[in-house]
């Protein structure tokens, strides 16, 4: 794993344990990582991977992102004013590349539709296709295609060979066709193995012509933040792909396609998987260097599959249609794959994305110029849009204002209401009806982008400075409509004088606490001898010398959480004066 993405992990890290206290903004900085076309080579697709881990940090802490900037060969003084401009600019653009020539922002456009390109004779395989991953999901999708499209001979490799689950299945299936398959035990990452498997295709008269590498692990979002667990991730895909660069490279036979599966990770981030976007974004950038030094190279950015991949495991699917990104039917990606290669596409993003969804969620934290060229998003954003701060205040005092004239139960019912409501539109459901006030966060199908979604929404609505970790402080709509209770009613029923609970949103040790407390199981607190303190902490002038109400205390203290304890531990911290 290279040494710049890991201390970039670490530092992003870092400023996230900050919270409000970050210093500042952070901006990435590399060289050669990204063209900007025609004679400006890419010449360093390791330190893309930062690229694709920056658009994730993008998405989680978008108050502290600021930007990834490109640097020329030559930092002279004309680049070094261009570069503090960048900084110091106010246009929104995050993704920079500076040269002799200006300064370059990064777009995502629509493909391009000329008559050469469709006028373009059908890409079709012969001969020998190695497939990388070949007994995955999506592997075996190619598979079936490559055999009904007249590919000769299918070499599927899979760290298992003939074991690995789908091998059976595969191979039954293509018996019946003309093509002549075999499923190969070889890992990618092993480049002698790899380079062995090849030589001996080669001597035996089927020479590979065609390399698709599907191979790689995916990332449950969330996971993988350890450093050994993240090189995993990361080197699951860019491994292989070195290694069948360096085969495949100037020197061997000519190939007709080199197929590189990527994923939208790395083209606009995917909340909670900074890893898998690095590695993706490696992808692309080794597409894009191949096709420099005059080889054949295709990066396929490929968003949700249907029947595969991770839009088939659990409810990610409908999670992901919620998004307005519904997975793509095998089929009709069959169809794309044939088209790109036929295009002779370098880099391509293939996704059936549903802007009207998407846009609005995806820049809901921040502008995303990346996607500011695509007449979908202008048409899903357009729109008179008041300032951010105005509509803030106003959601604020009219709140208030609602809040100020109805009784404790009727503000509790109120604010849930509206909590549950935005709850319902970061999730993309059609009412309030839908969201369950006791269910957990993630429960629901909330991930790192909905969160800040939701966080966005809340506080243009009720004018709060809300931290980016709420859906974790206050775990469920019940619990976070509370929250906000307390805030905008400080002298309401049961927020008096004497019962306004701390800020902890403003102090990130109280919140650590908060969090690192509520992974302790009650018995713990039980065996440690706990109970009485917090009871005393709670309730200073408890009568422990009442052993009757002592025991009606501790009877009471059993049926709380941890979250409970906590709160009248720091309630008792606030009215003593105590900020330590």
């Amino acid at each position: 794993m290279p040494v710049g993405l890991a201390l970039t992990g670490a530092l992003a890290e870092a400023l996230a344990r900050r919270g409000g206290d970050a210093p500042a903004r952070l901006w990435c900085a590399t060289r050669g990582a990204v063209s900007t076309g025609g004679a400006d080579r890419l010449d360093s697709a390791t330190q893309a991977q930062v690229w694709g881990y920056g658009r994730v940090v993008a998405l989680e802490q978008p108050e502290r992102w600021g930007g990834l900037v490109d640097l020329p060969e030559t930092v002279d003084e004309r680049a070094l004013d261009r570069l503090a401009a960048v900084l110091a600019g106010s246009d929104d653009e995050d993704q920079v590349a500076i040269r002799a020539t200006g300064v370059f922002v990064r777009r995502l456009v629509p493909a391009p539709r000329t008559a050469a390109t469709r006028a373009a004779e059908p890409w079709t395989p012969r001969g020998t296709v190695l497939v990388t991953g070949g007994t995955g999901a999506l592997g075996r999708h190619v598979a079936r295609w490559l055999a009904d499209h007249g590919a000769e001979r299918l070499v599927l490799l899979s760290r298992r060979g003939p074991d690995a689950p789908g091998a059976a299945e595969i191979m039954a299936e293509l018996s019946g066709t003309d093509t002549a398959v075999t499923v190969e035990a070889c890992d990618v990452a092993d480049r002698q193995a790899l380079a062995a498997l090849v030589e001996k295709l080669a001597v035996g008269g089927t020479p590979v012509r065609a390399v698709v590498h599907s191979a790689g692990i995916s990332q449950e979002p969330g996971t993988g933040t350890e450093l050994p667990e993240f090189a995993r991730i990361v080197a699951a895909k860019t491994t292989g792909a070195v290694h069948l660069d360096a085969l495949f490279g100037a020197d061997a036979d000519p190939l007709d396609a080199f197929v590189l599966f990527s994923s939208i990770a790395g083209v606009w981030g995917s909340g909670g998987q900074g890893a898998y976007a690095a590695g993706n974004a490696f992808l692309d950038a080794l597409a894009e260097q191949r096709r420099a030094r005059g080889l054949p190279a295709t990066s396929v950015a490929w968003g949700p599959w249907a029947e595969g991949g991770m839009a088939a495991e659990g409810d990610a699917g409908e999670q992901l249609r919620r998004r307005g990104l519904p997975p793509m039917a095998p089929e009709l990606n069959m169809v794309a794959f044939q088209r790109v290669l036929s295009r002779e596409e370098t880099a391509v993003t293939v996704a059936d994305v549903d802007w009207e969804r998407f846009a609005p969620a995806f820049t809901a934290a921040r502008p995303r110029p990346l996607i500011d060229d695509l007449p979908q998003v202008a048409k899903a954003l357009r729109g008179d849009v008041e300032p951010a701060d105005t509509v803030a205040a106003d959601g604020a005092s009219g709140l208030r204002e609602r809040l100020a004239g109805r009784s404790a139960a009727e503000r509790e019912d109120a604010v849930l209401e509206l909590v549950r409501t935005h709850v319902a539109s970061a999730l993309g459901h059609a009412s309030a009806d839908e969201v369950e006030a006791g269910r957990a966060f993630n429960e629901l199908g909330f991930d790192s982008l909905t969160a800040v979604e939701l966080r966005t929404r809340l506080g243009a609505a009720t004018g709060l400075k809300l931290p980016a970790s709420l859906v974790y402080d206050y775990p469920t709509p019940a619990a976070l409509a509370e929250h906000l209770l307390t805030e905008l009613v400080p002298d309401g029923p049961g927020h008096g004088p004497g019962h306004a609970l701390p800020d902890v949103d403003l102090d990130p040790q109280d919140a650590e606490l908060r969090r690192t407390l509520a992974t302790i199981p009650m018995s713990r607190i039980r065996e440690a001898g706990l109970l009485d303190t917090l009871l005393r902490l709670a309730d200073p002038q408890a009568a422990t010398s009442d052993p009757s109400r002592a025991e009606d205390e501790a009877e009471s203290i059993d049926e709380m959480d941890v979250q409970h304890l906590i709160d009248m531990a720091l309630d008792l911290d606030s009215l003593d004066g105590n900020d330590s």
